[in-house]
């Protein structure tokens, strides 16, 4: 499919199946995920990817938003490796790239038929005891990642759009 279609198609994937991702397929989207822009080529992401059905229960243990996906992947930024901005002290673009970084490995997943589901509702403390995620990183998304349960659907509002002129200024 053409990425305006893909684009326009995709949406959070609340209910996955028990197929689990093939390897192959996890690294196509983990290489998506690799190869995303950061600022000056910093690459502060870092991906723990979870697959055991022992880190699928420690991950339930602390958030309830898993949704049934067999394999999630948590993004944290690495702070030290994080672009800052000369100009003011308050610019860092570690949680912006690592949402870049996510944002193509849920496409990649995407094109390939794997849905995902963008979860920021969670507790950074209890994931990051949890999984030893070192305070030097910043946790700043959770992808749980699968092939579509049958009940499998867009959330209602999902396809409701504002127009291009509510959000778009030409200068």
């Amino acid at each position: 499919m053409d990425f305006s279609e893909l684009a326009k198609s995709r949406y959070s994937m609340r209910a996955f199946s028990d197929k689990k991702i093939e390897d192959d397929k996890l690294r196509t989207i983990l290489e998506a995920a690799r190869v995303a822009p950061t600022a000056c080529n910093n690459q502060p992401q870092r991906l723990y990817v979870l697959k055991s059905d022992e880190a699928i229960k420690t991950l339930e243990s602390v958030t309830k938003f898993v949704f049934g996906a067999k394999t999630v992947v948590i993004f944290t930024s690495v702070k030290e490796e994080e672009w800052k901005n000369p100009f003011t002290k308050d610019y860092h673009t570690g949680e912006i790239d690592v949402s870049i970084v996510c944002t193509q490995a849920m496409l990649q997943a995407w094109e390939l038929g794997i849905g995902s589901c963008w979860v920021g509702y969670f507790d950074p403390e209890k994931v990051r005891k949890a999984f030893s995620i070192p305070k030097t990183e910043q946790i700043v998304a959770i992808l749980p990642l699968g092939y579509p349960a049958d009940n499998a659907k867009p959330a209602l509002g999902h396809f409701s759009r504002k127009p291009l002129e509510e959000t778009v200024k030409y200068l």
